[in-house]
């Protein structure tokens, strides 16, 4: 699935391979892949990014997909700087992963970081992963290597295991600046895999490179090949449950987050910004659709209410919104409350920041407790007049004669227009 969403052209026919070479977190010494005929090649990823920082500026890029390829994970190297040793983990040695190889089409931290962003949620939409960086279901290792224009790629380096999009951006960006930095210097780059220290904000050194290691391929013995199989060479007489057929998968992928955004943007008349916001934002995107199904108010200004308010509530208590304590439901009944004039704006965040601290609260008894009800009838609005006239005699003076000055009614300001 992932390498038909990918555009990737799918081998019928791949193959397995051992890669031989010695390290502590390889305890079988190889590790099986796919390096003559992995199981997709030549594919793209197209992903957006901003311009100067502009959500409302973005431009559109593609990477060319290389390669995808299933092969074995390796063990975790933990470094313990306490007792100054490195401790090896090999929980998830030998566990089936899939590598995706990008080719150089990339020349900054942002597009790098853009790119596997897109990459994460298509994973996420496929069900082929979660994607959760954190917890290390998807890894990157980012190679980095600076030339002048026209003239070929430099000697490249690795930096390996970057476990999120932030650091993926600051790590390829200081990579970059350090290599020109050496450069310019008169010196020489190494080719050498360096790791990302988020604490000091660089890349430092793990293991050189040099000279060319043999991994000594030879074909996976106890594998057979990966035989898979489209509408036209599907065998007769064969139980279709137990072979995989590559159109039938293709005619059954879900939307892609790009198909996603365009119909975020026809159905409901949102920004194209917007519509990445609400799809960056795990979960957030079903949220706004829920909220919208719920409420009388247009989806033009629901969004304004997710992204500004609901948004800035998650991100200040650093929550998802699968964590958020109020619901859709909640968020729409307050919409509905504001829609229909019962309440002022005001008075809704007022509300939305009681919603907030989950008392199992409705907005309408929010709304009640508080006093918040927006005051409709006319013989209180006069009495409500009069009584700041009366108080305010020499600012009502000063209006007759010409001079407008401005009349705070604090008791009252949430429930007036």
């Amino acid at each position: 699935m992932t390498g038909l969403a990918l555009n990737c052209h799918i081998n019928k026919k791949s193959l397995f391979d051992r890669k031989h070479y010695f390290y502590a977190d390889l305890p079988a010494g190889y590790q099986i892949t796919q390096q003559r005929v992995p199981i997709a090649v030549n594919g793209s990823l197209s992903y957006s990014l901003c311009i100067d920082n502009k959500m409302s500026q973005m431009v559109t890029k593609t990477v060319r997909i290389k390669q995808i390829q299933l092969e074995q994970d390796s063990g975790k190297s933990l470094r313990d700087d306490i007792r100054s040793q490195t401790l090896v983990d090999l929980n998830r040695a030998g566990v089936g992963l899939m590598e995706l190889v990008m080719e150089p089409d990339m020349c900054c931290g942002e597009e790098a970081a853009a790119a596997v962003r897109e990459l994460q949620l298509i994973l996420q939409t496929l069900g082929s992963s979660q994607a959760v960086m954190a917890e290390g279901q998807l890894r990157v290792d980012a190679n980095v290597s600076v030339h002048h224009a026209g003239e070929p790629y430099g000697v490249r380096t690795e930096v390996k295991n970057i476990n999120s999009i932030r650091f993926l951006a600051k790590a390829v960006d200081y990579e970059i600046e350090r290599q020109i930095e050496e450069l310019g210097n008169g010196r020489t780059i190494l080719n050498e895999t360096r790791a990302f220290d988020s604490r000091l904000g660089c890349t430092v050194p793990m293991r050189d490179k040099e000279g060319k290691q043999d991994y000594r391929f030879m074909p996976e013995p106890n594998l057979p090949p990966l035989i898979l199989y489209d509408a036209k060479s599907l065998p007769a007489n064969m139980n279709y449950q137990q072979l995989i057929n590559i159109d039938w998968i293709h005619e059954r992928l879900p939307d892609l987050p790009t198909v996603k955004r365009e119909k975020l943007v026809e159905q409901y008349g949102i920004l194209p910004e917007h519509s990445f916001t609400l799809l960056n934002e795990d979960g957030l995107a079903e949220f706004f659709e829920s909220v919208v199904k719920q409420t009388q108010m247009k989806p033009k200004k629901v969004i304004g209410w997710i992204l500004n308010d609901l948004l800035s509530y998650l991100k200040q208590h650093s929550l998802t919104v699968k964590e958020s304590p109020v619901s859709s439901f909640l968020l729409a009944d307050l919409l509905n409350l504001l829609e229909k004039k019962e309440i002022s704006s005001t008075a809704a965040k007022r509300v939305l920041a009681e919603l907030w601290k989950g008392e199992g609260k409705t907005p309408l008894e929010t709304v009640k407790e508080q006093k918040l009800e927006m005051l409709q009838d006319q013989k209180e609005l006069e009495q409500i007049c009069q009584a700041v006239i009366d108080g305010q005699e020499n600012e009502v003076i000063m209006m007759v004669l010409g001079t407008f000055c401005t009349v705070a009614v604090c008791d009252t300001e949430r429930r007036l227009k």
